[in-house]
């Protein structure tokens, strides 16, 4: 869309029909089959989503592959540009209300139920007579069985580290609108590599908690929020790690200019959605 005369382009490209979405179907089924199959120890299960994964990134590749080629053809006006904005918009608002719900749960286990059952009472003597309320919750009747994380060491550099991306990759950006294309590829590859190093840590970090503090997903109301939260978010670090990749990929063929750069804009956002969620977990999760 012009913004300034609120015109629509003349010109709105329609792609042809595509195999994409059907592709896309198949390897969804594969792998919903593969994982009912391997739940139930059937040995075809782990050969259907083998399958699934690689059906998924036949489509994935070919498919994100059609539109940076129709892109760079020049077939995308401002109003398709529009439109990619407003779905990219939408896109991390689904995400925020992912992460919303996590977050709501976190704060009804700690606000409302933990009060609740820690009331005196005959049902909660009888259910659970050694019952303490707080944060951690206590799983035996004398210490807690398992050590909750504390806020400094590993997760506070790895803070640092995604704070410290959101600052590369801003140092990217303006190297783009700069056209200092030298610039741009250190600053993404910089944040890609924070990136990486974010989610060895986090790696290690487990590693630790499960091993040395005892820390599992059946470690009561605390184990399971607190792997949900930060294995989630961990799981879009990987995800907008892998984008900014792909993006650096482009950036080496020559791709964006000043003018037309949506796909770099579109993964900036990204990532610096997750640099916030990451902040929200550091407070809510770790330090309070």
């Amino acid at each position: 869309m012009n913004v300034e005369n609120g015109i629509h382009d003349a010109h709105y490209y329609v792609p042809p029909p595509s195999r994409w979405p059907i592709v896309g179907s198949a390897a969804l089924f594969l792998l919903g089959l593969g994982a009912a199959l391997s739940i139930n120890q059937v040995v075809l299960g782990n050969w259907a989503l083998l399958a699934g994964f690689a059906i998924l990134f036949w489509m994935l590749t070919g498919w994100f592959g059609d539109v940076v080629r129709e892109s760079e053809a020049g077939q995308y006006g401002q109003q398709v540009d529009y439109s990619f904005r407003w779905g990219m918009s939408w896109f991390i608002f689904s995400e925020v209300m992912f992460f919303a719900a996590f977050f709501g749960a976190l704060f009804y286990t700690r606000v409302i139920s933990v009060p609740e059952l820690g009331l005196a009472g005959d049902t909660q003597r009888l259910l659970w007579p050694a019952f303490q309320a707080g944060w951690p919750l206590e799983t035996g009747p004398k210490a807690a069985d398992y050590a909750a994380m504390h806020p400094l060491g590993l997760p506070a550099i790895n803070t640092a580290l995604l704070l410290t991306s959101g600052a590369t990759l801003t140092w990217a950006h303006w190297g783009l609108l700069q056209q200092k294309r030298r610039v741009l590829s250190r600053g993404l590859a910089a944040t890609i590599a924070l990136g990486v190093l974010f989610l060895g840590l986090q790696a290690y970090e487990y590693h630790h908690a499960w091993t040395a503090l005892n820390l599992t997903l059946a470690s009561g109301a605390y184990g399971a929020t607190f792997y949900l939260l930060t294995g989630f978010h961990g799981m879009h670090v990987l995800v907008g790690t892998l984008i900014l990749i792909t993006m650096w990929l482009r950036v080496q063929r020559g791709h964006f200019t000043p003018m037309q750069h949506f796909g770099f804009e579109a993964a900036a956002w990204y990532w610096h959605f997750v640099d916030v969620v990451w902040l929200l977990l550091f407070v809510l999760v770790y330090c309070l």
